[in-house]
C-alpha cells in the first residue's frame, strides 16, 4: 500500500468514528430530554432543614439498596454532590446538581423543589435572606 492509500484509510476510519459519535449523541440527547420532561412533571415543593452538604462517593453515602441498584456502575465511584436534609422527623440524603449544591445554605430552613431523590432548586423561607 502506498502512502495515499494509508491516508485515505485513516480518513475513512475517522469519518466512521465521527458518524457513530453523532448518532449516539443524538440518541442520548433524546433520552436526556425525556428525563428532564419527566423530572419537571413530577416536581414537588417541600419545606426542609439543610443539615449538611458534601461531595462524596455514592457508596459512602449510606444510600438505600434500591437507590444503589439503580445507579450506573461507573457513577458509583465518582464523587457527587449530596445534601442531607431533615423533612419532619425524617433525615434524608438527596442528590443535587453542581449549581444548586453551591448555592444551598447550610443550617437553614428552605423550600426545596424536589423530584424523587433529586433537588432541582430552592427558595428561602424568610424574606430578605
Amino acid at each position: 500500500m502506498d502512502a495515499l492509500g494509508i491516508i485515505f484509510t485513516i480518513l475513512i476510519v475517522i469519518a466512521i468514528i465521527f458518524a457513530i459519535l453523532y448518532f449516539v449523541g443524538k440518541k442520548m440527547q433524546k433520552k436526556q430530554a425525556a428525563s428532564a420532561h419527566l423530572i419537571q412533571q413530577n416536581k414537588q415543593v417541600i419545606s426542609a432543614l439543610i443539615i449538611d452538604k458534601k461531595r462524596t462517593k455514592i457508596t459512602e453515602a449510606n444510600m438505600p439498596k434500591s437507590v444503589m441498584s439503580e445507579v450506573p456502575k461507573r457513577m458509583r465511584f465518582q464523587k457527587v454532590p449530596l445534601v442531607k436534609i431533615k423533612v419532619g422527623p425524617q433525615i434524608i440524603t438527596m442528590f443535587t446538581d453542581k449549581n444548586t449544591f453551591e448555592a444551598l445554605p447550610v443550617k437553614k430552613i428552605v423550600k426545596l423543589e424536589v423530584s424523587g431523590g433529586y433537588i432541582l432548586g430552592y427558595t428561602t423561607q424568610k424574606k430578605g435572606e
